[in-house]
């Protein structure tokens, strides 16, 4: 019993121990750094986050998604948990929605097939009443990256385009870009969408709308012009990154559309001798207006407190503006030096670069004490600082700088010691008249006790030295002293160089220099047995009689050397200097050509040399543009592009010009309370009598005016409605007079005849209005539509009379924009007279009261037809230009009639070949050649166009200049039109340009001539047919109805013996479509034991003919091409190039 009892102890006791360690082991498992999912064996460790989630309880829900959310944060997996996740999407809880939206967006991409399972969720959440739900929606469903439902995305981002919610239109405008990424093809649709936000008038989505454009489109310039000024006028209402991306966009805009403001400076600068005798000098050339409205609009940034606005603003007057008015950026770029060092090192990146240009040097003189060095600096802000001092050294500063250099050179600091070498160095050789001062401190230095001090010290003697190399024998004597105990290889290298240089000057000291190293040579760094070499030759072509044996001992030496640069060096200066050195003989050798060169090795190893300029790193940094991040790390890194070049002249302003319709107002007399209108400010403009009660008049509508802009009038106030109803018509007359600044304001005929520019300031009506105030303007209408009406009367504005012309009352006529039903409806009443009184004039002028409908104010916005764009945009709601649908689904297409006319549905290109055709070859040519390829877009100026693209390589080390076409030799039927001119092509740099070509269905060749810098090159290319079609969409059952219809002469076939690797399905369609710009029919491959089909369908360009072409692949790698077209050339050719497709690849 005691055996028995004490076993079960021990048990118990081995139990208790077992559970306190597992009990421990959990405690512990999330802190231990070992345990990760690999090691845990627990099967049901998400067991009570799943109950938590399927609780009932928001409270519990939100806790678990809290802990999941957590262990996402640090990196743990949690997708097991997705199942249960997604069912809390349907939660009324917003804090429950946002952590399973982040959730989503986290694991959507890994579980891809779990997460199309919540598209249908997504979807529904779409059109919840709450814009914050409806926008994460939307923001969940475009991270989620999967091709498949890229036509669900599409469609969503329509729909959120016109939402009500601005931030919900915020969230489209930054899906576009993740759909873009996701799928390309969808290109002409998100533009269309992008054109829209472009114009919203809510400034939360102009920033995400230009931020999609940039990484979109950049190259639509056409999409920025209408809505350039407005873009200007609303950059202080954005949002600071969204101010950023506008900044960025306009400083692109600007440079592709406005002349260099600095060119005409240049160029008078130069003249300024020249009309120094003429007092008749002529006046610089005023910059462009729009030019003017984007720099003033930018410049109340400098005061932003976010740097990247400051940075862009910054950027933006540097690359755009006049250097004059670059110093007010200086003092905003001074107070960024206060921020965090981050930011301090980008700004002093950007102050070195402006400081490296001559021209913008003297704006920072007066701040330079602020580029000081302060001991708390790290490492690169000391040497960006150090950069700036040196690029601000000048006679008047360099005592000031020079100074502050000596305190760096005794700090600890070995890398800010050397660059402050360095920079002595620079000073010594800008500055003559600090020349001496500099080389005898840096002699000084050479006694330093740190051996990289003495090294820094030589290299930078080196350099000085060459300025003036008579006047400094002691420096060279006293340079020979220490190749004894120099230790820095480089240093020791540019004695040694010295000393071979100039050894003439030193005859004695030479000799003994090169017996010193001539000792250490196999010990020595390759760097310093090169110099050594270089030393030997030149002491034997000077001095043979004392260095002639020396010279063959180091020449031996370095014949077995391991690194081979120092081999062939002492075999090449050998050979140089010594007549039978390539022998081994010392009888002449072969002479000859030998000799030849011996007698000429003094000339070549003693040549003059130019002495090296020393100039600032940031120099080249100028060619990138400021503030990006290629500037920073003075490389181009992907994604960058260099900022286009000034045009010659600033481009037409009339293309920003928004142009607002004449629409006639008919106005609407309240029943019961018609009164007539009285005559206002514009009866001046037809007598000259005005009465001291029009002046009354004239201030009772100012104060009306400034009611109606914040719109907040009341419906039963008549006569205040009456008085902003004339104020409408007078602004909608003087629209139809032309009259309309370009800002959008318009001038009243007063304002026109007095040559004024004054404008009244209309405020925006709000797109949202509360469902208060739709209740209330539709029981308005209710009440007045119980009282007798009253017929309108109808006025036609003027259009070309200086006088407005009033037309008969009773026309049945009406305007081209329409009308409604009442104002279109005839009055009895006609003007009585051509020339009728002020009073007379303003009841005919008088339109009819507009309704208020959905509570929106009726003020000059409502002449642009908003509402009827949202309609149309809203019913269209599938794409035109691209299928949603992938390729092998069913697609119909109802308008193509099949055999040729017909609306077919017409489709991006299926697949774009990154390939080109040389069409001038640079070797031949002067390093200028021309390459092209076909990109397989529309061209903008035709539809009948296929565009190609000109590349132009300049492969030499000079500018190309004024690249256009001067000639074409086109054949019949045959268009081409040209390309941009390209004003200047830099040095090893291309350019692009982009032709449209009407080849009119035939292969004819198209010559053009093309001028670069004056010279003219004549050049040929044959257009390639298969690549003048353009694909559309089609199914199976189209195809073959065609095709009957196609038969006999318009069918082209030829059998096509294919290889191994081309007998796959997949290997056939990739060269049909590498080959020609067609599409795959929808269905419309055939699949059997015997072989496959597969079906293509295209269309011509030119004439739109259809071109159908399918591949029937048998056994033993037999295949049949045919292709089909109403023209029997077309096809003809389209099947030859095709077989040269499958013969090649």
């Amino acid at each position: 019993m005691s055996n028995g009892g004490s076993m079960a102890d021990r048990n118990n006791e081995r139990n208790n121990v077992s559970s306190g360690v597992a009990s421990q082991a959990d405690s512990d498992y999330a802190a231990d750094p070992a345990s990760s999912t690999f090691f845990a064996s627990d099967l049901k460790k998400y067991g009570d986050l799943k109950n938590m989630l399927e609780s009932s309880k928001d409270q519990l829900r939100l806790e678990a998604m809290k802990r999941i959310i957590g262990m996402v944060a640090k990196g743990k997996d949690a997708s097991e948990l997705f199942p249960s996740v997604v069912k809390n999407v349907v939660s009324k809880n917003i804090e429950i929605k946002k952590l399973v939206y982040a959730y989503l967006i986290r694991y959507a991409e890994e579980q891809q097939d779990l997460a199309l399972l919540s598209i249908s969720t997504f979807q529904r959440a779409l059109k919840d009443p709450n814009q914050l739900i409806r926008a994460n929606a939307l923001r969940v469903l475009s991270s989620i990256r999967v091709p498949v439902i890229v036509p669900i995305m599409m469609l969503a981002i329509r729909d959120s385009t016109n939402d009500m919610s601005p931030y919900v239109r915020k969230s489209a405008a930054l899906a576009i870009p993740k759909l873009y990424s996701l799928d390309d093809e969808q290109k002409d649709q998100l533009v269309e969408v992008l054109e829209k936000l472009l114009g919203d008038r809510t400034t939360l989505v102009i920033g995400s709308a230009v931020m999609a454009f940039e990484e979109v489109c950049p190259e639509r310039i056409d999409l920025i012009h209408k809505n350039y000024r407005r873009l200007c006028q609303i950059l202080m209402d954005l949002e600071e990154w969204g101010q950023v991306a506008v900044l960025n966009m306009l400083t692109r805009y600007a440079r592709t559309q406005f002349a260099d403001p600095n060119e005409k400076e240049a160029e008078e600068d130069g003249d300024e001798e020249f009309y120094e005798e003429d007092q008749s000098r002529p006046k610089k050339l005023t910059m462009d207006s729009d030019l003017r409205l984007l720099l003033r609009s930018a410049k109340p940034l400098l005061q932003s407190r976010n740097s990247a606005v400051v940075m862009a603003v910054i950027q933006l007057y540097f690359h755009v503006a006049p250097k004059a008015e670059m110093v007010s950026n200086i003092k905003p770029m001074i107070r960024l030096l206060r921020s965090h060092r981050e930011i301090q090192s980008v700004v002093l990146s950007n102050i070195a670069t402006l400081a490296a240009k001559p021209s913008r040097r003297f704006l920072f003189v007066p701040h330079l004490k602020t580029f000081f060095v302060r001991s708390s600096d790290p490492t690169h802000i000391k040497l960006q600082k150090l950069e700036i001092l040196t690029s601000l050294a000048s006679a008047t500063t360099i005592s000031i700088i020079l100074r502050e250099f000596q305190a760096y050179i005794s700090t600890s600091d070995r890398e800010l010691i050397a660059c402050t070498i360095q920079a002595i160095g620079r000073c010594a050789m800008t500055i003559a008249e600090v020349t001496e001062t500099c080389l005898n401190g840096l002699v000084a230095l050479l006694s330093n006790r740190d051996d990289n001090v003495v090294g820094e010290s030589v290299c930078v003697i080196r350099k000085l030295l060459q300025l003036q190399p008579t006047a400094h024998k002691d420096i060279l004597r006293h340079l020979a002293k220490l190749i004894g105990t120099v230790t820095v290889p480089m240093a020791k290298a540019s004695i040694l160089w010295l000393i071979g240089e100039y050894c003439e000057q030193v005859p004695h000291i030479a000799p003994d220099v090169l017996r010193q190293v001539a000792k250490t040579f196999p010990k020595e760094e390759n760097i310093v047995k090169l110099q050594v070499l270089t030393l030997a030759a030149k002491l034997f072509t000077v001095n043979p009689q004392q260095t002639s044996l020396l010279a063959v001992y180091v020449f031996n030496l370095a014949k077995y050397d391991i690194n081979y640069d120092i081999r062939d060096r002492g075999r090449f200066l050998r050979a140089l200097i010594l007549p039978g050195g390539h022998t081994g003989e010392g009888d002449g050798g072969s002479g000859g050509e030998f000799d030849l060169f011996s007698k000429a090795a003094r000339e070549i190893l003693l040549a003059t040399k130019p002495a090296p300029v020393m100039e600032s790193r940031f120099k080249e940094r100028t060619e990138l543009q400021l503030g990006t991040l290629s500037h920073y790390l003075n490389t181009r890194t992907a994604g960058y592009q260099d900022l286009p070049a000034f045009p010659a002249v600033s481009l037409p302003s009339n293309v920003r010009d928004v142009e607002l319709p004449a629409v006639d107002i008919a106005k609407k007399i309240t029943p019961g309370k018609t009164r007539p209108s009285q005559p206002k400010a514009e009866a001046k403009f037809y007598s000259d009598g005005e009465t001291e009660e029009d002046e009354e008049e004239e201030e009772e509508e100012e104060d009306d005016s400034s009611e109606e802009d914040s719109d907040e009038e009341s419906d039963d106030d008549d006569e205040e409605s009456d008085e902003e109803e004339e104020e409408s018509v007078k602004k909608s007359a003087a629209v139809g007079n032309g009259e309309v600044k370009a800002s959008g304001a318009v001038k009243t005929p007063k304002a026109v005849e007095n040559g004024s520019d004054d404008t009244s300031d209309e405020s925006e009506s709000d797109d949202e209005d509360d469902s208060d105030e739709e209740d209330s303007s539709e029981e308005d209408v209710e009440e007045k539509g119980k009282k007798p009406a009253v017929k309108p009367q109808v006025v036609k504005p003027p259009v070309k009379a200086a006088v407005p012309v009033v037309r008969d009352i009773g026309s049945p006529k009406t305007d081209s924009a329409g009308s409604s039903p009442r104002t279109a409806a005839a009055s009895s009443k006609t003007a009585p007279a051509p020339q009728p009184s002020k009073t007379a004039l303003a009841k005919e002028v008088a339109p009819p009261k507009p309704d208020k409908v959905k509570g929106k104010s009726q003020n000059i916005d409502m002449l642009l037809d908003f509402d009827s764009e949202i309609a149309s945009s809203t019913a269209s709601i599938m794409p035109t230009t691209a299928p949603l649908f992938p390729l092998g689904s069913p697609i119909h297409s109802a308008n193509k009639l099949p055999g040729g006319g017909g609306a077919p549905t017409a489709m991006p290109p299926v697949r774009v070949p990154n390939r080109s055709f040389p069409l001038l070859a640079g070797g031949l040519n002067g390093g200028f050649a021309i390459a092209y390829k076909f990109p397989r877009r529309p061209f903008i100026y035709s539809a009948k166009m296929v565009a190609i693209e000109l590349t132009f390589t300049n492969s030499t080390d000079a500018s190309l200049e004024n690249i256009k076409i001067v000639r074409k030799k086109l054949p019949p039927r045959v268009e081409v039109q040209d390309f941009h001119e390209i004003a200047v092509l830099e040095a090893n740099r291309t350019a692009h340009g982009t032709v449209g070509v009407d080849c009119g269905d035939t292969t004819q060749s198209i010559g053009l001539t093309v001028e670069c810098s004056g010279k003219q090159y004549d050049v040929t290319f044959k257009p390639r047919l298969c690549e003048m079609l353009r694909p559309i969409a089609w199914n199976k059952e189209e195809f073959e109805k065609a095709r009957k219809n196609l038969s006999g002469l318009n069918e082209n076939y030829s059998n096509v013996e294919l290889p191994a690797k081309l007998q796959v399905k997949s290997a056939v369609v990739d060269v049909i479509l590498d080959a020609a710009n067609v599409a795959p029919v929808a269905n419309g491959d055939d699949v059997d034991d015997s072989g496959f089909v597969v079906r293509f369908i295209g269309q011509t360009v030119s004439s739109s003919s259809n071109v159908l072409i399918s591949v029937a692949v048998r056994a033993a790698g037999k295949a049949i091409v045919t292709v089909n077209c109403e023209k029997v050339m077309v096809g003809s050719v389209v099947l030859q190039e095709l077989r040269e497709a499958f013969s090649k690849a």
